[in-house]
């Protein structure tokens, strides 16, 4: 029998595939921010729930998955996205933040996972607490073969703190902007609520 964990991790839930006659709109570049991981989690797997057999993370559960694409909608096949977030309580395990926010020991707060011949990539994780000054967001650094390395910001629809936040008012492209702004939803096959978002990398 293979686990929810090995499904994640093995990309195997399916992401449709659609390759546009049209130039896409590129995902637009932000900030790493200040809060990069210095030290990496003794895993840095696709399950940001869980480190190994150890309890879940506080928080709420959510799923992001999507596809790599290029400008032309051609998949960008083994390429790597990177996602790093702050936890339940808006606090990243990081040196420099220094919050009075708790750490929570059970998130694992980075991951990074390959994509696979569609372009296809899959997280599981917790939807982040906001911090003074930001909405919620998740960091995505993603890079493939031709393509330099690109950082960008995925955030919440709906969320009240998003016309507040400078970074996502920044985003003057209406498309980019909705590109990178995700809405979530339960179904039958999904415990989690869980969202799509696609990158389009440009050269």
């Amino acid at each position: 029998m293979i686990s929810r964990r090995q499904t994640l991790l093995g990309l195997t839930t399916a992401v449709a595939a659609t390759g546009p006659a049209f130039a896409l709109t590129p995902t637009p570049n932000q900030t790493t921010g200040p809060f990069y991981p210095d030290v990496l989690p003794r895993e840095s797997d696709a399950d940001l729930v869980r480190i190994g057999a150890g309890p879940a993370a506080i928080g709420e559960e959510i799923e992001v998955a999507g596809r790599v694409l290029g400008l032309d909608g051609r998949p960008v096949a083994n390429g790597f996205v990177e996602l790093w977030q702050a936890n339940a309580y808006g606090r990243y395990s990081h040196s420099r933040d220094t919050s009075d926010a708790p750490l929570d020991p059970n998130f694992q707060g980075y991951g990074v996972v390959r994509t696979d011949a569609e372009g296809r990539y899959r997280f599981r994780t917790i939807k982040p607490g906001e911090y003074p000054g930001r909405t919620r967001h998740l960091h995505f650094r993603i890079g493939g073969p031709g393509f330099e390395p690109l950082p960008t910001q995925m955030y919440f629809a709906g969320d009240p703190g998003n016309e507040r936040d400078f970074l996502w008012a920044r985003i003057r492209d209406p498309k980019a902007r909705d590109g990178v702004t995700v809405a979530f939803s339960a179904d039958a096959g999904n415990a989690a609520p869980s969202g799509r978002f696609d990158i389009v990398l440009g050269r």
